[in-house]
């Protein structure tokens, strides 16, 4: 499994039998890697609603040809527009012909916030993967919740955790996640995009270090092999 970080919460898994796109924001942001058009993809992965971590959901979809999994509103969302997709909710998962994807809960809102008026999107959730012998959790856009615990109980290859505060855990935060999680490996996100959430993700990861954890911080373009 490799995994490369296009910015925000975005990221490209490649597995033995497919691309996968996670929370794709590529359209609008400052720190995308890729346009939208340059990424090829056989899934895109949606955690929530908002425009940061869906707003090139149907572009992708399109131009691929790619089936949408998210939860089931968004699906339907996606469905009713023509799209291939795969509805499910949190405590699911589902076997697809590269592996499986199940949701987790993940504690933050999500809603439809491109569409006027705003609409419901479901619940938020986090995401994991199982595919060619590796476990990766993108936690979504979360507060710290105690049942991460249980998230990581089954070992964790990879955690990808937001870190830029004010509307998903901070850095403090994210680090006790880590000892909930104990993943191999983690790997900051949701920082920097705007002055807001800006972070310093290696005085994170050195934190995160001395408590005993590897945190990795990638930057946009940059990739890692699990």
């Amino acid at each position: 499994m490799r995994l490369t970080y296009l910015g925000h919460s975005c990221f490209l898994v490649e597995t033995a039998g497919a691309r996968l796109v996670l929370d794709p924001f590529l359209t609008g942001n400052p720190n995308a890697a890729l346009s939208a058009a340059d990424v090829k993809c056989d899934y895109v992965v949606v955690s929530h609603g908002h425009s940061d971590h869906n707003c090139d959901a149907a572009t992708l979809a399109e131009t691929n040809g790619a089936t949408i999994i998210a939860n089931h509103e968004i699906a339907e969302f996606y469905a009713a527009r023509g799209f291939k997709t795969h509805g499910m909710s949190p405590g699911g998962g589902h076997d697809f012909p590269f592996g499986r994807v199940a949701l987790t809960i993940a504690f933050h809102t999500s809603s439809f916030d491109a569409e006027s008026p705003t609409l419901y999107a479901g619940c938020a959730c986090g995401i994991v993967i199982e595919a060619d012998g590796r476990r990766l959790y993108h936690a979504g856009d979360t507060a710290l919740f105690s049942d991460m615990q249980l998230i990581g109980r089954r070992g964790l290859d990879a955690a990808l955790l937001p870190i830029g505060d004010n509307y998903t855990m901070g850095p403090t935060d994210a680090l006790e996640s880590l000892d909930l999680l104990k993943p191999k490996v983690a790997v900051p996100m949701h920082y920097g995009t705007w002055p807001l959430i800006a972070q310093d993700p290696v005085a994170f990861a050195d934190a995160a270090g001395r408590a005993g954890h590897v945190v990795k911080p990638l930057r946009p373009g940059e990739s890692l092999a699990l």
